[in-house]
């Protein structure tokens, strides 16, 4: 080696040493750990989560592995080698397809700390150079971060050790024994819910309650079988999973959106909904008493021959309800029923929700405001992150036994106690949790 190839070579030696530097000073300013930056491949995905842009990030780091290894055979392969063409044809390919995905995870950084596009230009070819600037230059500052903290980005990997106690009862109505609900994310596993048991007869009006990220809509999706679980659930002892294509017809669930045709009349939305939802051997009389029947339990009478368009938020929400109500469901889930309705409104939702319940319907609800309406509950069903950031069951019984298990007033103050401190909460969730879960097992040996 001549003294051109010394100097080049100390030139790439420190420009590698320069953009890692740079790297790891960038993600420890966005708050996840710099080592990730000597990782080739990994820093992108990293990167790629500074910068709202993960997906990009998990291609880039595929991508970037893949081109290792095809530069790797393609420096092996002889020219003279019949496949020399395809070879290179594949590791161009994989070139462009990793350049390109970097590109995406560099813009999005680049908008993470509020800098010009152009930027990637000379990161491109001189990466080492916005790298360093942005890494060790206090001038440059993440102001858009599309993160979560380390601690967030490593939730549910570890769920606490907390014994639960299994529930045994298998009496009519709906059980519940999610053992865990977990997901795939690329190299790891992550658990969203673990040891959930709780039974709910009909007739029975319920409150599902928990802070953000608790767990309440990964357990609303396994129960009603839309994300399934690792879980028994069953509905007067027939097991929903197993016999999904008969179960299904017997649950309506209401999302937080009303999904409604605006140009549309009341009574043309519900009798649609009447021939989408109930089976095609319902006689057009009966179909017609069922939508009859729907319009006077909701109070939407006299109402019925208006736009829906027209309509209040309340009297909207009233119609997403029966649309689903028209196939007479035995298990009633709504999200949300009363967001954006003031007291008024959302209280005389809720009293007609207690009137299907009273018909010996099961009717379990989320609401950010149940403190208004917990009177009309006949069971609060309470979700907790642990410390290990996994959704658990810190209380399943009465509104009444819920404030005198928590001692607390209300049903926000009961959140407020085991929510993270981080979230203004008290952080207690692991001990309610415990301590519920002894509960349980000493009411089981009594």
């Amino acid at each position: 080696m001549d003294i051109n190839d010394w100097i080049q070579l100390i030139y790439q030696a420190a420009a590698l040493i320069m953009q890692t530097a740079g790297i790891w000073m960038i993600l420890k300013k966005c708050g996840v750990k710099g080592w990730h930056a000597l990782i080739p491949g990994d820093r992108y995905y990293r990167l790629g989560i500074v910068g709202g842009r993960e997906t990009d990030g998990m291609i880039a780091l595929y991508a970037d592995i893949a081109r290792i290894g095809a530069q790797w055979a393609f420096t092996n392969v002889e020219k003279t080698d019949e496949y020399y063409i395809v070879y290179l044809m594949v590791a161009l390919i994989i070139l462009m397809i990793a350049l390109v995905y970097e590109i995406r995870v560099l813009l999005g950084v680049l908008r993470t700390f509020r800098m010009k596009w152009y930027w990637i230009i000379p990161w491109i070819f001189v990466p080492w150079l916005p790298a360093w600037l942005m890494g060790f230059n206090n001038r440059f500052q993440p102001v858009d971060l599309g993160v979560y903290d380390e601690d967030e980005l490593l939730a549910g990997k570890a769920p606490a050790e907390i014994a639960s106690a299994d529930s045994s009862d298998s009496r009519s109505g709906l059980n519940i024994h999610v053992r865990s609900r977990s997901v795939r994310q690329h190299f790891s596993r992550r658990y969203l819910l673990k040891d959930v048991n709780v039974s709910i007869p009909r007739g029975s009006l319920v409150l599902l309650l928990g802070g953000s990220g608790a767990g309440k809509t990964t357990l609303i999706n396994a129960v009603i079988g839309y994300e399934k679980a690792d879980a028994t659930i069953t509905l007067d002892g027939k097991d929903v999973y197993k016999n999904y294509s008969e179960m299904k017809y017997r649950i309506g669930f209401v999302p937080q959106q009303d999904l409604l045709r605006l140009n549309d009349s009341v009574m043309n939305t519900l009798y649609d909904a009447a021939k989408l939802r109930l089976p095609k051997n319902v006689k057009a009389k009966e179909r017609e008493e069922k939508v009859n029947d729907v319009i006077e339990t909701l109070g939407l009478a006299g109402r019925q021959n208006g736009l829906v368009a027209k309509k209040s938020g309340g009297q909207k929400k009233r119609i997403s309800i029966g649309m689903e109500l028209i196939s007479d469901p035995d298990l009633f889930i709504l999200d949300e029923p009363d967001s954006g309705l003031d007291g008024v409104i959302a209280r005389e939702l809720f009293e007609k929700l207690r009137g299907i319940a009273d018909r010996g319907k099961i009717v379990i609800a989320i609401t950010h405001t149940p403190d208004r309406v917990a009177d009309l509950f006949d069971q609060v069903i309470v979700l907790a992150r642990d410390s290990g950031r996994c959704g658990r069951l810190a209380f399943s019984g009465t509104p009444q036994e819920a404030m005198e298990f928590f001692e607390r007033d209300s049903m926000e103050k009961i959140v407020m106690a085991v929510n993270r401190t981080s979230e203004g909460g008290e952080g207690r969730a692991d001990e309610f949790i415990a301590r519920f879960a002894e509960l349980k097992a000493e009411r089981g040996k009594a």
